[in-house]
């Protein structure tokens, strides 16, 4: 029998669900199972109502406008800048930099604060856990440079090694990229203690957070983080807007990743002077209405309380891993001891793709491939793994349904 530590009504998952208008479809005639949370969340009526309307009556460009509309465009745009910066307890507004997402925001860093201070020799330490947005950035700024992309391993559970991370760490280590929760493993990184050692030795680090934010409270003071990177569809809000914290002496010192629109303060044939943080970044017309909406999802979560959400997950997760591990033949990656809402499994025999189309016609809706982090694949000896990842939205029979779907699985391919 299911044990839990909430009762019912201890977290009001019925009318959470009933907030999010796609779960309330089906799927090949089965009622929908969204489990690709880690891909992608789906989005609460409060988001897409906010985003109608804003769209409705109050949409203009931001900035320097004098008639009405902008006003009210920008006013609420900057407010969801404010939302951001509460959620992450940023210092002040000026470290929340808007981009399209997770992605940019890394090669933002990259290309704006590593690129001018790499030399010869000099390297940035990741770890072995990483997305390929992690990766590839400071492979193409290494190369460029002549620099060195340092790898710190991990252990068979999907644990980072921090005793050999901190051996790794040197005088010429010029910059500590790490993922705060593995969007492939699930493992929950010490991000506390990644930063503490890298300051030991003076060396900033980056946090790619974009799995992290939507399970778990992320305070960048108390981590001591020098930037901090997420996406907002993760986060139940819409594409193509993320966010890029970073320390505002840090920023300060950073050239311009990109020029054009509202990122200057006078232009002249002969130089350009730029804007004030942290519209030096922010090139261009900003994605608007997509901020709107990031702020939007911001309160809903807040409304919740992420403490509430990251109980319910975790509960959640135990549940599927114990009955994942009484199936025959299923065989979890990644089983880190402090862990986000990721269950990665392979089934002997069967391809994570295979898998996937099986549940789909169950309406159940999983990722299957490498997830983009093909050197965890590498590590693991799989090709792929069927990976659910689980959101606030998710139930006990949702789990129960997985599970079943599996057992057939096996019985059509055995």
């Amino acid at each position: 029998m299911r044990q839990t530590a909430l009762r019912p009504s201890a977290y009001p998952i019925a009318a959470i669900r009933a907030d999010f208008p796609a779960l309330h479809q089906k799927v090949h005639g089965k009622p929908l199972i969204y489990l690709d949370n880690a891909a992608s969340s789906q989005k609460p009526r409060q988001v897409i109502e906010t985003l109608a309307e804003f769209y409705a009556h109050d949409y203009a460009n931001v900035h320097r406008g004098v008639h009405t509309l902008s006003e009210r465009a920008t006013a609420r745009f900057e407010a969801a800048r404010e939302a951001v910066r509460r959620f992450l307890n940023a210092k002040e507004r000026a470290e929340i930099v808007f981009v399209r997402g997770t992605t940019e925001a890394i090669n933002l860093v990259a290309q704006s604060y590593c690129r001018p201070r790499l030399q010869a020799g000099d390297e940035v330490l990741i770890s072995a856990m990483e997305h390929h947005s992690n990766i590839v950035p400071w492979q193409l700024v290494c190369r460029e440079k002549g620099a060195k992309l340092k790898v710190a391993p991990m252990n068979q559970k999907g644990e980072l090694q921090l005793d050999e991370f901190a051996q790794l760490l040197g005088p010429q280590t010029r910059l500590v990229a790490v993922a705060h929760m593995s969007n492939a493993l699930g493992t929950i990184n010490p991000v506390k203690e990644i930063c503490a050692l890298a300051h030991l030795h003076g060396i900033p680090v980056l946090v790619d957070g974009a799995q992290a934010v939507p399970h778990l409270p992320v305070d960048v003071q108390a981590l001591g983080c020098d930037f901090y990177a997420f996406s907002g569809h993760k986060l139940y809000g819409p594409t193509g807007i993320g966010v890029l914290y970073g320390k505002r002496a840090l920023l300060e010192a950073m050239p311009p990743w990109q020029g054009g629109g509202e990122m200057i303060r006078r232009v002249t044939f002969e130089a350009t002077e730029y804007n004030d943080l942290p519209y030096k970044f922010e090139a261009g017309t900003p994605a608007i209405a997509e901020a709107v909406g990031l702020g939007a999802a911001i309160e809903y979560l807040e409304r919740l309380g992420l403490e509430a959400v990251e109980r319910h997950e975790q509960e959640l997760l135990a549940y599927a891993t114990a009955k994942a591990k009484e199936i025959k033949g299923l065989k979890i990656i990644g089983e880190a001891s402090s862990k986000g809402a990721i269950l990665s499994f392979t089934l002997e025999g069967i391809h994570p793709h295979d898998v996937g189309t099986f549940l789909d016609h169950y309406g159940i809706a999983v990722r299957a491939g490498h997830h983009c982090a093909m050197p965890v694949m590498d590590f693991f000896n799989v090709p792929a793994t069927t990976r659910a990842s689980f959101a606030l939205y998710n139930t006990y029979e949702e789990v129960d349904s997985l599970m079943a779907a599996i057992q057939e699985i096996i019985k059509v391919f055995g």
